[in-house]
């Protein structure tokens, strides 16, 4: 037993190793290199259809193509018969082609040409065969005359009108319509069935209004053929006005028809049988007769009716099942139903085949000594019979071939030889049709053949899958191996495998599997090689991808998308928006690092994904921009609940564009006092969306409502209707009531007048009441209209208390009492001036006042300030322009007597008075002081430079200061050596006043110094001027400089630049020599501007004049015109006033020489001679 299981083991593993030695084939590649050279049998590769209609109209084409090494050649049989078709002059078959073209432009007819036709394929290695074409001529045969009778038929029978169309080949497609072409209406009562015929379930009186006449259309010949049309005489019993019948609920029974047990017209009796073949579609018809007309429903016997495959169609009387398979097979039974019964009918379905392909034969290559077998295997019912063929011919009459063995339906071939290759065709048949199926046998020796393009370039993406493929062809089959530089193992396994195709697969690649591939193919009859160079690429990375984002509209918004990816690929990054492309524009740019939207907008939302890709690989990144936008504006306003002082409005709130609504803003119009004005109601949460509004009396209201949320506000709403409250007396007088003088005899009282929501009522007026304080006089009054907000008071005393009152009143009646206000008459201007003023110097830049106050009876109105006005007379620098534009200074409080008056031009000479100021204007002026500042010290020296000519000296060059303050004494230069962070001792070095160049000479070349630079005057030393001496680079640039000054080309420049200056100055001095007469102007005092008079109106210019340049300009010590700076007045001292002092408490001023125009012209380049220098030089 044991044994005998062992045997049979054995003998199944034989049997599996033998079949599938059988099966393994040498597949021929499509590569056109091979294709070429290797011969092979014919194959079919077009054909026309079995069953093949023509057109008689047109030429007939009956297609033959094939494929094959050496190019097949074409023959033809009709009707089992070779077919000549060089005897027929109208038959040609096409070049390289067996595509036989039958031409009738010469006469001829089609129907001469009808019959079986059969295509053969022949070369040296075989024969293939097409299948067997029936080919007829359409036909579209007329309709056969005849006179049809008139049909006569009783209301409510049934009625089938025959159509018969004539036998046309294809069959023509039936329509029913009258003989003045209009359709017939189709329902379930009237239908036309599968054979063409028209079936009346039961016939109605309308049915006559008609009549019916059937259609053939033949699709090849685009004709329709109409028959005779049929005409029906309706037998009624009751003959009618159709309207009488058209609204009652049983329209049978009214008009006297008898209603019936539906019966079946087609098919007829109770059963039928139908046969379908399987792939085709089956169609059930079942239609019936009855009063009223029955309904149909389909049923299958034992099972479901297939889903997704069956439909019902014309009203539900046919049954429509695509692609029939056997399992389809049953019995189906329709159902036809009415009020007064049921009918049943069924319907035995068999489903038979045609044979089809269970495995159909395929090509087979094989080397010299291999095995293989061709299968031919079939199905159908009945189940067909299977025939081989070689070359065309029965297998069983052809040459015998010892390797060759027949077995039913499969042919094995052991061993085979060269030569032996053949074409087998395989026909499968049964009754209901054939299959014929071409297979050729070709015995091959061919040398290994790689087929991949050498010395291939492969880059994948680290850590990625990837395949070097390395497709070859040989006979026998090679045998491949990989080799990875140069080495002597062969790839496979780990991380290699190998394909039976030849393809490596790496499973996952990493930078050491980077090199050079060889894949070598071996057969017996040699070797093929080839190489493929694998790169291994880094991965693209979205490092930093864009992130969520909820800007607001209007505003700009960036998306990060930063990559990373493998330098030796390009890299492309693409913006997508809602999964599509993104279009760029001025809005909207791509940038390095992601993308920016400039103004952004409502349609800018969405989901934007930076996709980073290269030739290899790609990496996506996503995010979503949700745009805040106002809201959009409320609408649908409507008012509610209508009472005397209130109303509730309602609105729909808009979208809120992705930001809540926080607010809602109630506005109304009023279209009596200001129309079109819209003015603020109330505010309310953007959590609701109705509100009771208070409302005044006498005004015609409209609403609006704006949403706001955080982005900002809506467009207001569309106004809601208007509505109007009765009016009532005023609950309001006017506010901000005041009495103040515009003259010296008058009193003016203002108010704030009512708005559009406290009038109240029509005919609005003020009362306006005015007596003098604390007196017991009666009140005056006047009324004045509502749209008036003053009243003037005229004859009254200098600045007296009023008390004053204005009270509202309309047609419904007065207001409540207002309160008391009180007001002053017009004011006179004062009539005394401060007197025992005293003047002591603080310092260079102020002063120290004291005085007494005045009298309150002699200020005649309310006191502003004790004002002090001051200007500058002249320097104590001689020659020096100073301007004498008046400035003042306000000391405020009725209790003050004194005051600092600063920023003060030191060592100079002043004068100044000072007067009382109330509401009109200045009082008289007091008696002038005169006083002098002290010196001050001096401003920093102006352009201060510092250069470095070579290593071994720098060079300080200045100009005297701005501001000398008093009379400059010198110069005090300190500096200090400094290499980094180290520092040498500081070195004081005392210059002349005249003196405005130094030259330092270096200890060493390298260090850099600090200079500080100051002028000093007796009282000491003023701001510094600082620098520094210039780095190294600073230093090659002078060095270079002097190299060009070394240059023949520019000394040869600055040669005639000085020949042109000396021409220009002979051309002055021989004009000046003619006797050219020059303005002189005199130092003399600087009458005040009249603009600067400006005491009759009670009002004084406090505008700085100073940067004014006066008659005969101003100039500066180093003889450039300079602009005087602000001299206006400061806070008084010691109320809060600020001003820059010194170390020694002088104020830094401003001073600018006043030279004549002379000394000016004479003597502007020379130093000495200069009138400031002059002062120097006395020092």
């Amino acid at each position: 037993m044991v044994m005998q299981r062992y045997l049979l083991t054995y003998m199944g593993v034989v049997l599996a190793l033998y079949l599938h030695h059988l099966v393994r084939a040498i597949e021929v590649p499509r590569d056109p290199s091979i294709q070429d050279i290797l011969l092979q049998p014919p194959t079919i590769t077009k054909q026309s259809v079995k069953n093949y209609i023509v057109d008689p109209r047109d030429n007939i084409f009956i297609e033959c193509e094939a494929k094959g090494n050496p190019v097949p050649t074409f023959s033809w049989t009709r009707n089992g018969k070779f077919f000549n078709v060089a005897k027929d002059p109208r038959v040609s078959m096409r070049h390289w082609s067996g595509t036989l073209a039958v031409d009738f432009r010469s006469g001829g007819r089609p129907e001469d040409y009808e019959g079986e036709y059969q295509c053969f394929a022949r070369n040296d290695l075989g024969t293939a065969l097409s299948n067997k074409i029936f080919l007829q001529v359409s036909k579209s045969p007329l309709w056969p005359k005849e006179n049809l009778d008139i049909q006569e038929v009783h209301e409510g029978a049934p009625l089938i009108l025959a159509c018969n169309p004539p036998p046309g080949l294809p069959p023509p497609a039936i329509f029913w319509m009258s003989s003045s072409m209009e359709s017939i209406h189709q329902d379930k009562r009237v239908s036309q069935g599968q054979n063409g015929d028209l079936y009346f379930s039961n016939v109605m009186q309308e049915d006559a209004l008609t009549d019916y006449s059937c259609n053939a259309r033949f699709a090849f010949t685009h004709t329709i053929q109409q028959k005779n049309p049929y005409t029906l005489k309706v037998l009624t019993k009751h003959p009618h006005n159709e309207t009488s019948f058209r609204n009652h609920t049983d329209i049978h029974r009214a008009r006297g028809i008898a209603e019936r047990h539906p019966s079946f017209m087609y098919p007829t009796g109770t059963s039928s049988s139908q046969m379908v073949l399987r792939g085709e579609d089956l169609l059930l018809e079942c239609i019936a007769s009855g009063v009223p007309t029955p309904d149909i429903v389909w049923h299958k016997k034992g099972g479901e009716l297939p889903v997704r495959r069956f439909k019902l169609e014309n009203f539900r009387k046919a049954l429509h099942i695509a692609n029939v398979s056997e399992e389809d097979s049953g019995e189906y039974f329709c159902l036809a139903s009415n009020k007064v019964g049921i009918s049943r009918h069924t319907i035995s379905v068999r489903v038979k085949a045609a044979p089809y392909w269970l495995d159909e034969p395929e090509n087979l290559i094989l080397a010299p000594g291999e095995d293989g077998k061709l299968v031919c295997r079939a199905n159908g019912n009945p189940k067909p019979s299977v025939q081989w063929l070689v070359n065309g011919e029965p297998i069983e009459g052809s040459l015998p071939n010892p390797s060759r063995e027949v077995n039913g339906d499969t042919v094995i071939f052991r061993a085979t030889q060269t030569g032996s290759s053949a074409v087998y065709q395989c026909n499968a048949s049964n009754e209901h049709g054939y299959l014929l199926a071409n297979a050729f046998v070709s015995v091959l020796d061919v040398v290994p053949r790689i087929l991949a393009p050498r010395n291939q370039l492969i880059k994948v993406i680290q850590n990625n899958r990837t395949r070097l493929d390395c497709p070859f062809f040989g006979s026998p089959i090679p045998t491949l191996r990989w080799f990875k530089n140069g080495q002597g193992s062969t790839l496979d396994g780990g991380n290699y495998r190998v394909h039976e195709n030849g393809t490596l697969e790496i499973v996952m690649a990493r930078k050491e599997d980077q090199g050079t591939y060889t894949c070598v193919a071996t057969n017996l009859l040699g070797t093929a090689e080839a190489q493929v160079r694998l790169e291994v690429k880094d991965p693209t990375r979205i490092i930093d991808g864009p992130k969520d984002a909820v800007p607001k509209k209007g505003t700009t918004v960036h998306l990060i998308c930063r990559t990373r990816y493998d330098p030796t690929l390009r890299l492309t990054v693409t913006w997508l928006k809602d999964d599509t492309p993104l279009f760029l524009g001025n809005r909207i740019k791509k940038e390095e690092d992601g993308l920016t939207i400039y103004g952004v907008a409502e349609k800018d939302q969405g989901y934007y994904t930076c996709v980073a890709s290269t030739e290899l690989d790609r990496d996506s990144a996503r995010a979503h921009l949700t745009v805040l936008a106002r809201p959009e504006r409320p609408r649908d306003l409507e008012l509610t609940d209508l009472a005397e002082r209130s109303v509730r409005l309602t609105w729909i709130p808009g979208d809120d564009n992705n930001s809540p609504i926080t607010d809602y803003i109630v506005e109304f119009e009023e279209d009596r006092y200001l129309p079109g004005t819209w003015h603020n109601h109330s505010r309310y949460p953007g959590s609701v969306n109705s509100a009771v509004l208070r409302l005044a009396p006498y005004v015609n209201y409209q609403f609006r409502v704006t949403a706001v949320n955080e982005v900002g506000s809506s467009y207001p709403s569309l106004p809601s209707d208007r509505y109007q409250t009765n009016g009532a007396r005023p609950e309001y007088n006017p506010t901000g009531v005041k009495g103040a003088g515009t003259s010296k005899n008058n009193m003016v009282i203002s108010w704030t007048p009512l708005n559009a929501t406290q009038v109240y009522g029509p005919r609005l007026r003020y009362i306006v009441k005015w007596r003098r304080k604390d007196t017991r006089e009666s009140w005056s009054s006047a009324t004045v209209e509502g749209d008036v907000s003053k009243y003037t008071v005229t004859q009254t005393p200098i600045y007296t208390p009023y008390e004053i009152k204005v009270q509202a009143e309309n047609e419904y009646g007065k207001a409540a009492e207002p309160d008391v206000v009180i007001g002053y008459s017009g004011e006179d201007y004062p009539k005394a001036a401060p007197t025992d003023i005293r003047l002591k110097v603080v310092n260079s830049t102020a002063i120290r006042l004291d005085w007494n106050r005045v009298f309150p009876d002699t200020i005649q109105g309310q006191l502003k300030e004790y004002r002090a006005y001051y200007w500058r007379e002249s320097s104590l620098l001689k020659n020096l322009w100073v301007s004498k534009k008046k400035q003042s200074v306000g000391f405020v409080g009725e209790r003050t007597t004194w005051g600092i008056v600063s920023r003060l031009f030191p060592y100079s000479n002043y004068k100044l008075e000072m007067v009382v100021v109330n509401g009109r204007g200045d009082g008289p002026r007091s008696e002038m002081l005169e006083f002098t500042t002290p010196e001050g010290v001096p401003s920093p020296p102006k352009y201060f430079r510092i250069r470095q000519p070579n290593l071994e000296t720098v060079t300080l060059e200045w100009e005297h200061p701005e501001h000398p303050n008093g009379i400059l004494v010198g110069y005090t230069l300190r500096y200090q050596a400094f290499n980094g962070s180290k520092s040498g001792r500081t070195m004081v070095e005392n210059f002349s006043p005249n003196q405005t160049k130094f030259i330092l000479q270096r200890t060493d070349p390298i260090s850099r110094y600090r200079f500080n630079l100051r002028g000093r005057t007796q009282i000491g030393e003023g701001e510094p001027s600082t620098g520094e001496s210039p780095t190294l680079l600073n230093e090659a640039y002078t060095k270079n400089q002097g190299d060009i000054a070394t240059q023949g080309w520019f000394i040869g420049l600055m040669c005639a630049i000085a020949l042109l200056v000396l021409i220009l100055l002979i051309v002055c001095f021989i004009k000046r020599s003619r006797g050219g007469k020059y303005p002189v102007r005199e130092n003399k005092d600087v009458p005040l501007d009249p603009d600067d008079q400006k005491v009759d109106n009670g009002s004084f210019d406090y505008s700085d004049e100073d940067n004014k340049p006066l008659q005969g300009s101003q100039t500066s010590l180093d003889g450039t015109i300079k602009q005087q700076e602000s001299d206006d007045s400061l806070v008084d001292y010691g109320e809060g006033g600020e001003g820059q002092f010194n170390e020694d408490g002088s104020f830094i001023g401003q001073y600018t020489v006043k030279k004549d125009k002379e000394e000016t012209e004479g003597n502007e380049s020379s130093e000495a001679t200069s009138p400031v220098n002059a002062i120097y030089s006395l020092a």
